[in-house]
């Protein structure tokens, strides 16, 4: 890993799981881990039941615009974490692959992405410590 480390999350339509992992590590890490989302098959916006449980919690996901995945985006990136895109996404080895079990926030209103966007959060504040030295 270079000396700041490279996320990529990856779902099918990258508008709702990848997009609020995504948004919770820039927010929580701030400038010290480089932050990629993506999906296999993108959607044409970002989920609003994600954008508004996000918002509840003070992060802006309204500006998001779901992105294609790419080969390159895989390479760049240290740590690929998939959330239900199943073999869509190339493998590089070298590479630190996770797959987060994730219920898919699609269709469903804010009241059922909460339970899911904290789920996130607390697999988010794992990740940043284990990618991120403790400041002693």
């Amino acid at each position: 890993m270079s000396s700041k480390p490279s996320v990529l999350f990856v779902c099918v339509h990258n508008a709702g799981r990848s997009q609020m992992a995504a948004a919770f590590l820039t927010s929580l890490a701030g400038d010290q881990i480089d932050v990629r989302s993506a999906g296999s098959a993108p959607a044409e916006t970002v989920n609003p039941a994600a954008v508004e449980a996000m918002a509840e919690l003070g992060i802006d996901m309204s500006t998001g615009v779901p992105k294609i995945l790419t080969t390159d985006a895989v390479a760049a990136s240290d740590v690929v974490i998939t959330m239900g895109c199943g073999d869509e996404c190339p493998f590089f080895p070298g590479k630190r692959y996770e797959d987060w079990k994730l219920e898919d926030p699609a269709g469903q209103g804010v009241d059922a992405v909460r339970p899911i966007r904290d789920d996130i959060k607390r697999r988010i504040e794992a990740l940043i410590a284990s990618l991120v030295p403790a400041s002693s």
